[in-house]
């Protein structure tokens, strides 16, 4: 087995050079595997060039593209660490993120132009972030004044492979995840932890050589990214939609021939509402995986009803994407479970004291496996407090019963999960509380069709000219859109327990939604 998660895009691109590895459904590129691998290596070469050092940081600002592949397996391949970008955060957050992982390159679209140029302006300022080379993947109006060519940068490389002396215990990626006391966390993924997710998916699912694979979730995700280096090991074809569009979707399902994909609940459901969907030639697709929120047995059914299979996952970006998997059928048989554990993968079920619960007993659920993160980037207490004796503490509350199957119940961590987004209450609470009208507040999830949950605000305010306009336009620029509130109410006070902490469950019994 290679040891650098680069090394197996190399091995792929042996064994199946004519293979076609990419397509790009926006700009309809096409790519063998022989060609990513070529890319790859110019771009690494190039960063190898420039001064780019084994261990250095390199965060990814990117939409869904030939690029994000290129120089994660680029930097890959040369010991360099990627920290990819939720590009739905605002100026702030990534500032954060930038500064806290010390990345010092950036790889930027045309799309995010104007929120570079304010971290540029920063960082020439009062050095907000670390960062000295900006990568910008220009269009038709050219790369910004402060930045060179990506592709320019890339194409200078040369096609051999890069020597590399990275591997097993070193650092992959950094990848944030927003954190309960309201600042994201890095969570560190070696080569070693992406390797076993990759081998514990390929273990474990449905997949097979001549696959076409149809990915719409951003790739910043781990759980986009890993399914991806999942099609690179086992030889099958990644078709990428730059965004989500259901219609789309569709008209690639046909084009395409896609054999199985990935999409989050609420990407599925939109799609089945596409009028008249049934004139694509979808006959070759077996499944979609999915995750990231519970999928309603309606909807797996109605996927059933068109002979495709759903197979449902629960993880974390701390797992690096594997914990349970659910098929179709077993699906439908027990409609609130999320699967049992995946290969490779060990899941308990243990009480306050630690210990296993019984059958149908809730409990916190626990992750083991070669999979789970090395550590958060830079918090060894919070390292120590999520990975006790091998295991990860999820801070999920979830029943198991006697044959292994998992029921995820609630969320410790009151984690609210909108379109497949993570919403921490803590961080959007830490900003309405910055309002100089505002002097308690509290976050809740409340359903909706649309998203799964939303994020749902409880206020107390100083006087009664405060309106929900004012607090939804006090958000705008402060958090990304998916964080800020759909909803707010105004209350004389919010109701804690003798320590202080907020009584979540008294306030999702006042207002269910």
């Amino acid at each position: 087995m290679q040891n650098n998660l680069g090394q197996i895009l190399t091995k792929r691109a042996f064994l199946s050079p004519d293979r076609e590895a990419y397509v790009c459904s926006h700009s309809g590129l096409r790519l063998t595997f022989r060609e990513l691998n070529e890319r790859c290596n110019q771009l690494a070469n190039s960063f190898v060039k420039s001064g780019v050092e084994k261990g250095e940081r390199v965060g990814l600002l990117l939409m869904n593209g030939a690029e994000f592949m290129e120089a994660y397996f680029a930097l890959a391949k040369i010991g360099a660490v990627v920290v990819p970008l939720n590009w739905r955060l605002v100026a702030d957050e990534l500032e954060f993120i930038l500064k806290d992982s010390g990345a010092l390159s950036l790889i930027f679209d045309d799309e995010f132009v104007d929120t570079v140029t304010e971290l540029h302006a920063r960082t020439e300022k009062d050095a907000a972030t670390d960062i000295r080379r900006w990568l910008h993947v220009a269009g038709e109006q050219g790369t910004t004044h402060f930045s060179v060519s990506y592709q320019k940068f890339r194409n200078d490389g040369a096609t051999a492979e890069p020597e590399c002396d990275s591997s097993k215990d070193d650092m992959l990626y950094i990848m944030y995840t927003s954190g309960t006391t309201g600042l994201p966390k890095g969570v560190v993924h070696t080569h070693d932890t992406a390797l076993w997710a990759i081998l514990s998916i390929a273990a474990t699912t449905y997949y097979e050589e001549t696959d076409r694979f149809l990915n719409a979730l951003p790739m910043f995700h781990v759980g986009a990214l890993t399914p991806l280096s999942v099609n690179v090991y086992r030889g099958a074809t990644s078709v990428v939609m730059r965004a989500f569009d259901p219609v789309l979707a569709w008209k690639l399902l046909e084009a395409e021939k896609i054999t199985t994909g990935l999409m989050v609940p609420a990407m599925l459901s939109v799609m089945l509402q596409v009028e008249k969907f049934e004139r694509f030639d979808y006959s070759r697709l077996r499944w979609f995986m999915t995750g990231a929120a519970p999928v309603p047995v309606s909807l797996t059914l109605k996927f059933v009803e068109l002979g495709i299979g759903i197979l449902q996952v629960y993880g974390l970006t701390e797992t690096c994407g594997p914990a349970c998997l659910m098929d179709s059928e077993n699906a439908i048989k027990r409609p609130t479970s999320t699967g049992k554990a995946f290969f490779h993968t060990d899941i308990r079920v243990v009480n306050e004291a630690g210990e296993d619960c019984g059958p149908e007993e809730a409990g916190e659920v626990l992750v083991r496996g070669a999979h789970i993160m090395r550590e958060y980037w830079n918090r060894p207490e919070a390292t120590a407090e999520a990975i006790k004796d091998g295991w990860l503490y999820t801070g999920d509350i979830a029943l198991m019963d006697e044959e292994g199957y998992v029921s995820i119940q609630d969320r410790i961590k009151d984690m609210i999960i909108s379109g497949g987004e993570n919403v921490y209450p803590a961080e959007l609470e830490a900003v309405l509380m910055n309002h100089p009208d505002i002097v308690d507040a509290a976050v809740i999830g409340q359903d909706s069709e649309r998203w799964g949950e939303s994020p749902f605000a409880i206020l107390v305010r100083t006087h009664d000219g405060v309106t929900e306009a004012d607090v939804m336009e006090y958000c705008q620029g402060k958090l990304a859109r998916f964080k800020q509130p759909q909803g707010i109410t105004f209350i004389e006070e919010i109701p804690r327990n003798p320590s202080g902490k907020i009584l979540k469950r008294v306030l999702r019994e006042q207002f269910p939604g």
